[in-house]
């Protein structure tokens, strides 16, 4: 059985909430948003209703990469101006965006009362769609925080970068402080061969399991791969632009093992009830 088929099965399966995946990295410029618009395109290309919210509140990019015009945003709804449905649009490759401000510095550091209406308007989502991908910020901001600790699984992006490593180790600290059993998986971004990949894999998991007691899950690698590069500059994602290119290929693989069992849903009364608890905090 291929990896379209097999996704093409996989979404045939009933949920009762939507899977909800977070996508941070400890640095920027690892790729993380590039890697959430793709994986987006990929699970709606299996049939999959997919939203992939924009989280970086304070610097979102999803909507350059995907060559959209963002007539309203999170912020309009936070501010009552909006409905989410009025700020959601359908993207290239099948998937709906819920587009974050750029360059606007009050949404990177949100009150306790705008997450809550961000949460308010968001609840619904679980019921209308089978997979959220939500694209956070970089680092360890409480924004960012409260997204990873509430959701599913949390997908964690490096690339083989001595700083970008030692970044996301740090990432998957602070996020398993609080909650042990989360479940984290890293995907190593820009790597020259899978060896690479593995062993960037194993550095931070052999870590993490002697000194946190955490287990990190392999979520395998993406290649450097021109096409990626040429895509940004089009403003065309690299799973529609080069659709057989070998970065494409891996984001096709990501899809199948996330789908496969890599994410556990919590049996805890849905992500929005978790991002509700933790932005109480």
């Amino acid at each position: 059985m291929d990896q379209a088929t097999q996704l093409r099965t996989l979404a045939s399966s009933e949920r009762a909430h939507a899977s909800v995946i977070a996508i941070t990295s400890g640095k920027g410029g690892v790729g993380k948003s590039n890697i959430a618009v793709n994986l987006a395109i990929k699970l709606a290309s299996a049939g999959k209703h997919v939203v992939l919210l924009d989280a970086d509140l304070g610097l979102a990019n999803a909507d350059v990469l995907c060559n959209v015009e963002l007539p309203y945003n999170l912020s309009h709804v936070i501010a009552r101006k909006k409905e989410l449905s009025e700020v959601m649009i359908e993207a290239p490759g099948g998937f709906h965006l819920i587009g974050g401000a750029s360059g606007l510095a009050r949404m990177a550091d949100l009150t306790d009362f705008d997450r809550q209406r961000l949460v308010d308007a968001l609840g619904q989502l679980e019921q209308q769609t089978d997979v959220i991908l939500i694209d956070t910020g970089a680092g360890i901001s409480p924004n960012v925080l409260s997204f990873t600790r509430a959701a599913d699984h949390v997908l964690v992006v490096t690339t083989p970068e001595p700083t970008a490593i030692t970044d996301a180790y740090a990432v998957v600290k602070v996020i398993t402080r609080d909650l042990s059993q989360r479940r984290i998986s890293l995907l190593v971004n820009q790597t020259r061969t899978n060896q690479e990949g593995r062993v960037v894999h194993e550095r931070i998991a052999k870590v993490a399991r002697q000194f946190l007691s955490v287990s990190v899950l392999d979520a395998g690698s993406i290649p450097s791969d021109e096409q990626v590069a040429l895509a940004v500059r089009r403003r065309m994602p690299f799973t529609l632009g080069a659709p057989r290119c070998p970065a494409s290929g891996a984001i096709e693989k990501l899809a199948v093992r996330l789908e496969q069992g890599v994410v556990e849903k919590l049996d805890s009364g849905g992500f929005f009830n978790r991002m509700s608890k933790w932005f109480r905090k």
